[in-house]
């Protein structure tokens, strides 16, 4: 039996436990008792048998395919395929899906690849502390740039490559966490210095941003996101944290809900910013922060099952702004994983069909194809990535997405 469908099977009851042993609580919220009670909102077990044994060989045969196609992506600095500006992110992102699966640096099949890679990541951390290949050595401002997307990209690669450290941080031994550990402090001071930055709006307040200012907002949800996914793994990892930074963060999140939809918006403004992935985004930040029972969760599920992932890589708009398009893969990484913190029926009807989409999908080398719209130029190694960690949600393996 594959290892991994033998955790699946065997371990799957004892990691829920510890799961919930270490997330209640997690960012020691001090508002607690403010959490609205609703009986809708009460997450129920994902279920490990809403695929068949043979649906669950093939999908672990899929992933198989997908990690090794991802390993003959490596380049000979230990990075993987992609545009430049998505560097170190990217990177990252293959990482965490062969973590995801079970494999770890120095370790198996995989061992040296994973090693190479987490070196590459730590050589792109500048003196500043921040994580991009792209960008410049001086202090971080938010002040206009020449070149847009090196800053977008910069946005991005900084909180994704430090969540993978701190990932890796919490599951090895001391001896690389003696390397890990000083980058992963350099980033955290990053990380919440960018935070307070000065917001034009107080209805900003608490949320992260684009490095570039481009707009009248100043924090948006889909960078917000995976800044809370890597504080929360900070903490986890025995990082002190200011627990005003936590609390700010989420009342950004919940401020990005909107009654009218029922569903999170990419950012607070007067336009229709929908889309599948900040659906997902905001149920996961309001779970890392161990607020399981708030009442944006269950209308936001709701709302992604009616927007499911049947039509592979196909442009998807479900606002008025329609430069703001829904991402594929990016979509579905994010509701996969949202899905199954919710659990219940909104998993057991999301999951399966999902699946068979992606499988039904896959590329004959293992890969699955660039994204169709936006963010084409990052490649398969971006998408692919993207799929294998929605793949293994039941895993349980990385402990940023245990449940």
């Amino acid at each position: 039996m594959n290892s991994i469908l033998l955790v699946r099977v065997l371990l799957f009851p004892a990691l829920i436990v510890m799961s919930a042993l270490s997330t209640t609580s997690l960012f020691a919220v001090e508002k607690t008792a403010n959490v609205t009670k609703s009986p809708t909102a009460k997450r129920s077990t994902p279920q490990t048998d809403i695929l068949s044994a043979q649906e669950w060989q093939q999908t672990d045969k899929s992933v198989e395919l997908g990690l090794s196609f991802l390993a003959s992506q490596q380049r000979g600095d230990g990075g993987f395929n992609t545009a430049e500006i998505g560097q170190p992110g990217v990177t990252a992102l293959v990482v965490l899906a062969f973590m995801q699966h079970g494999h770890l640096p120095g370790e198996g099949p995989y061992g040296q690849v994973l090693k190479q890679a987490i070196e590459f990541l730590i050589s792109c951390q500048k003196k500043n502390g921040l994580f991009a290949r792209v960008y410049h050595e001086g202090p971080l401002v938010p002040t206009p740039m020449d070149n847009f997307m090196v800053s977008v990209a910069a946005s991005y690669n900084h909180p994704i490559t430090s969540l993978t450290l701190s990932e890796l941080y919490g599951m090895t031994g001391e001896s690389a966490n003696s390397q890990l550990e000083p980058s992963i402090r350099k980033a955290l001071d990053v990380s919440l210095d960018i935070q307070k930055w000065k917001k034009q709006r107080p209805i900003d307040i608490g949320g992260w941003r684009y490095l570039h200012r481009y707009t009248k907002a100043d924090s948006d949800l889909s960078i917000t996101g995976w800044h809370l996914k890597f504080l929360r793994s900070a903490k986890n990892s025995g990082f002190d944290l200011p627990p005003k930074a936590i609390d700010d963060a989420i009342d950004y999140v919940r401020r990005c809900f909107t009654p009218e939809f029922g569903t999170f918006e990419y950012n607070i403004t007067e336009n229709d910013r929908r889309t599948r992935a900040m659906a997902g985004a905001g149920i996961l930040a309001l779970a890392h922060a161990g607020q399981h029972n708030r009442e944006e969760l269950i209308p936001a599920a709701d709302w992604i099952l009616k927007h499911g992932f049947s039509n592979y890589n196909q442009r998807e708009t479900f606002g008025t702004h329609h430069e703001q398009s829904d991402r594929y893969h990016y979509g579905v990484f994010y509701c996969c994983q949202a899905m199954y913190q919710i659990g219940g029926k909104h998993w057991e009807e999301f999951f399966p069909p999902t699946v068979k989409t992606l499988l039904a999908n896959q590329n004959r080398d293992g890969s699955w194809d660039a994204e169709k719209i936006l963010d084409r130029q990052f490649g398969k190694s971006y998408t692919t990535s993207l799929v294998l960690l929605a793949l293994g949600c039941p895993n349980q393996l990385l402990p940023i997405y245990q449940r």
